[in-house]
């Protein structure tokens, strides 16, 4: 993790750090430890990395060939691929085999980009939300938490088609810890906790940094996401709304920020 930690370092403007008066150096700490968690629920398993690497070199790559190659059970094989896909390092597509017009399609996997690391990191799209703090100041908080939502939803709905091509429904509690990992790819930090009859999506960081603590309205943008992943990953009742519920967010004041069904 060392050279993550020197990338991070790299984005800081000269003299930024502990002792420099700016006071950022605990939120850059934060982002870090995002980047960190994100990366080990990816890429923390030795055979995950090597099937990675395997599918970053073999385009369109199917679980059966992954499962040849490295002597897996098939559905070994898969669940490293999800994974992956949840994490947003690989893609999945439905396609046949080259030459056979016949037959089902297959699942075939393709890596995203050519570093997760540095792809983690620029996600953060500083310029972005800037520019969308903008935005916030001439809407109006109403109208501008219903955009960050509308934008969340249909960002995680895109994310789940991109994660289950073609699958039929998951269970609320498998989609809610898929979920989880794919807000922790894009700097959450969160994880799923199981609360009885319902489970709970809690993040510890949030990607907005300071600017969701200035417009507390952003929470409404993974408040989205979560109903898009939802609604893709479990299906709706065809209204296209999915009840999800914001319980908490450090930004309004509460201990964490966590979303329930």
């Amino acid at each position: 993790m060392d050279s993550d930690r020197r990338l991070l370092q790299a984005e800081r403007p000269p003299g930024a750090g502990a002792g420099d008066g700016r006071g950022d150096t605990s939120e850059s700490d934060g982002h870090f430890s995002a980047a960190v968690t994100a990366v080990t629920a990816a890429f923390g398993d030795p055979t995950r990395r090597e099937i990675y690497l395997f599918v970053r070199s073999n385009p369109g790559t199917t679980a059966s060939e992954v499962a040849a190659r490295f002597s897996l059970h098939p559905n070994v094989a898969r669940h490293h691929l999800e994974r992956l896909a949840t994490g947003g390092y690989v893609e999945i597509t439905m396609e046949r085999a080259a030459g056979n017009g016949a037959g089902r399609p297959s699942k075939r996997f393709r890596a995203v980009g050519n570093d997760p690391t540095l792809d983690l990191f620029t996600r953060r799209g500083d310029l972005l939300v800037l520019l969308l703090q903008e935005a916030l100041q001439l809407l109006g908080p109403a109208a501008a938490e219903g955009m960050a939502e509308r934008v969340g939803e249909e960002y995680g709905r895109t994310l789940a088609r991109q994660m289950s091509p073609g699958e039929g429904q998951r269970s609320l509690r498998t989609a809610m810890h898929a979920i989880a990992d794919t807000l922790t790819a894009h700097g959450f930090a969160a994880h799923a906790e199981d609360q009885g009859a319902s489970t709970a999506v809690v993040a510890d960081n949030c990607p907005f940094g300071n600017a969701a603590s200035q417009y507390p309205v952003l929470c409404a943008v993974d408040r989205g996401m979560v109903k898009g992943l939802l609604a893709g990953l479990c299906g709706d009742d065809g209204s296209g709304v999915v009840p999800v519920v914001l319980s908490s967010s450090r930004a309004r004041g509460d201990d964490a920020c966590a979303a329930v069904v």
